[in-house]
């Protein structure tokens, strides 16, 4: 297995929901890494950097979208699936349709951007993060949907580490709750409290560019990362 203890460049990095939150501060990230930043996401980003606006719940647009960025800015070296969204609520109060789409952008979307880019990655050696929860690792109630979804990304995200092994390398990030727009349009009840420690989403993106300048044969394959005060682990 070829090997090396230089860190790599961070090259072209697709970025899923890079127009807002998580995704906006890891196209930051990588720009100020020196990087190239790409965005897929509903929003058209803030930033100028290249996008294709998609709806990640369509599996067949998703990946339409990967072959646009390509011919944009060049296959990715890396991709990171920060887009999620949430439908909060008890089981029998959600719409069917509230439902399913979370569980179609959180984890449909996901897998059909990483299918589409992987024979691109496979190439460079390249790297897939992909953004699951605190709440994948321990269900609470009025998330069915959210919960289902991110654990089921890590159990993805654990199948695609085994069956890619020595050719792209994995890692599934768990962020603890982070200070962004992701709260909002949310009832009182379902919103942080006033006092709730969220993280700020560029200490989180830090640590995804962790992950994409491992050196080659080096993976990082969960990374664990949350303000101090995060209610929602252990």
């Amino acid at each position: 297995m070829t090997s090396t203890t230089t860190s790599r460049p961070v090259g072209t990095v697709y970025v899923t929901g890079g127009s807002s939150g998580l995704g906006a501060a890891v196209v930051e990230a990588v720009r100020d890494a020196g990087g190239t930043a790409a965005v897929l996401d509903k929003s058209a980003p803030h930033a100028d950097v290249p996008a294709v606006t998609v709806d990640l719940s369509d599996w067949q647009a998703a990946q339409d979208a990967v072959a646009d960025l390509v011919s944009q800015v060049g296959p990715p070296d890396a991709v990171v699936t920060a887009a999620g969204i949430d439908a909060c609520g008890p089981l029998t109060s959600v719409a069917p349709s509230d439902w399913e789409r979370v569980v179609r952008v959180n984890l449909f979307g996901t897998v059909a951007v990483v299918r589409a880019c992987v024979p691109h990655l496979e190439r460079v050696r390249g790297t897939v993060v992909t953004v699951a929860s605190t709440l994948a690792l321990r269900g609470v109630g009025d998330a069915t949907a959210y919960c289902a979804s991110k654990f089921a990304v890590r159990g993805f995200t654990q199948a695609l580490a085994a069956e890619l092994a020595g050719r792209v390398g994995v890692t599934l990030l768990v962020p603890g709750g982070m200070s962004t727009p992701f709260f909002d349009g949310r009832t009182e009840q379902y919103r942080p409290g006033p006092d709730a420690d969220l993280n700020d989403p560029a200490h989180t993106a830090g640590a995804v560019l962790t992950a994409l300048r491992q050196p080659v044969g080096s993976e990082i394959r969960e990374m664990l990362v949350m303000a101090s005060g995060e209610s929602s682990w252990p």
